[in-house]
């Protein structure tokens, strides 16, 4: 586990989330679709969009959609003790491949993945942790988005929103979590 605090990592999630909007906007101007990056499954061109995807937006709706939860979820990730962007590497890599694997033949794009993985990532980790502040986050993260991440996660066959990028981000978030976890109490023990 790293020591931080959300002061120290806030300049690195307004950067990352500005990113995500830049490559928007520079996708507005592009004369090619930039939106054709993302992860399509079973596909030799598709591997690049398991790290391109979540920056990676249809529409301005989609972006906002997007990125008002992904600041508040890494703010919250970043006051924990996790190693914030190890955390955010391994949901989108473990999602990403997931998806790639056995998500339906379409082009997966948007940071929403990674925000059901966070999700996930903040509730399991709250709970395995044991300790008073993790589980409050938890609490507060299932009070804020458990609605979101069960809805999300349901199987729309008739809608264009990946519903398995949703589904496959929150394994990637609990696998993540068990993995830090399980590693922390290791660590903790050998010490």
């Amino acid at each position: 586990m790293v020591k931080h605090s959300v002061r120290e990592e806030l300049q690195g999630i307004l950067i990352f989330v500005g990113v995500v909007w830049f490559v928007f906007l520079a996708g507005l101007l592009a004369p090619i679709d930039i939106k054709s990056f993302g992860v399509t499954p079973r596909s030799l061109i598709g591997l690049g969009g398991i790290l391109l995807m979540p920056f990676l937006h249809e529409d301005l709706k989609h972006l906002v959609s997007n990125s008002v939860p992904l600041t508040i979820l890494l703010t919250l990730l970043a006051g924990s003790k996790a190693n914030s962007w190890a955390i955010v590497i391994y949901i989108v890599v473990i999602g990403g491949t997931l998806l790639w694997l056995f998500g339906r033949p379409a082009t997966h794009i948007g940071a929403s993945g990674l925000v059901y993985g966070l999700i996930a990532f903040l509730l399991v980790s709250g709970f395995l942790e044991r300790r008073a502040w993790p589980l409050a986050i938890s609490i507060l993260v299932g009070f804020l988005y458990g609605g979101t991440l069960l809805s999300g996660i349901i199987p729309d066959l008739g809608s264009h929103v990946s519903w398995e990028g949703h589904l496959f981000g929150v394994v990637a978030g609990g696998m993540t979590a068990g993995l830090v976890t399980k590693r922390s109490r290791l660590k903790e023990a050998s010490s």
